[in-house]
């Protein structure tokens, strides 16, 4: 099996725990809730792109006070910076993604912190005129979050960061003259109900 195949088997795994748990009926809630806030590429990629928007959709599994699973779709716009282009002819990286996270936070039901761990996948989109130094690409990611959710009655509300290293980046290489090292670095205000 190849390292590819060996990341979707484990995205799935993630899916597929989640969804047991969900099954089992334990004490908890289930949130579904939207996401928007800023974030960038770091390393050789954010020295090509800017600070853009982010948005998302979440669908987070209580099963336990102290464990909780997120699946979710996370997208994002950073326009690119590379000098080598004129400003009327510079693309923009349009990413759009799917996460899976577990979580770990205190015995705490109001006002919790929370940090986690999961898998993800990613396109990036390469929008604007050709050009060979960046190319559309899927990408894996490891992302590792931490934030801090407001829970009340049906409502929940939350700020998280989360940092996506990024195993394959093959999107920026040609830009580089190499392989593009970076991850992205994002920052992110949640709102949403409980059921």
């Amino acid at each position: 099996m190849t390292l590819r195949g060996i990341r979707m088997a484990a995205l799935a795994f993630g899916l597929g725990v989640a969804g047991t748990a969900m099954a089992q009926g334990k004490q908890g809630d289930v949130n579904v809730f939207l996401g928007g806030g800023i974030g960038g590429y770091t390393g050789d990629l954010g020295g090509l792109s800017a600070t853009g928007p982010t948005w998302g959709a979440t669908l987070n599994l209580q099963p336990y006070t102290m464990l909780g699973f997120e699946v979710g779709y996370d997208g994002s716009k950073n326009d690119v910076t590379d000098a080598r282009f004129r400003a009327d002819a510079t693309p923009s990286l349009i990413r759009h993604g799917a996460t899976t996270l577990v979580k770990l936070s205190p015995p705490i039901e109001r006002v919790r912190p929370f940090v986690g761990a999961g898998l993800g996948v990613s396109y990036v989109y390469v929008r604007g005129p050709e050009t060979a130094l960046y190319s559309s690409d899927v990408m894996e990611e490891l992302p590792l979050a931490a934030g801090l959710e407001f829970n009340a009655g049906a409502l929940t509300a939350g700020i998280r960061g989360t940092y996506r290293v990024l195993v394959d980046d093959n999107f920026a290489d040609a830009a580089v003259a190499g392989d593009a090292s970076g991850g992205i670095l994002d920052a992110n205000l949640t709102v949403g109900g409980r059921f």
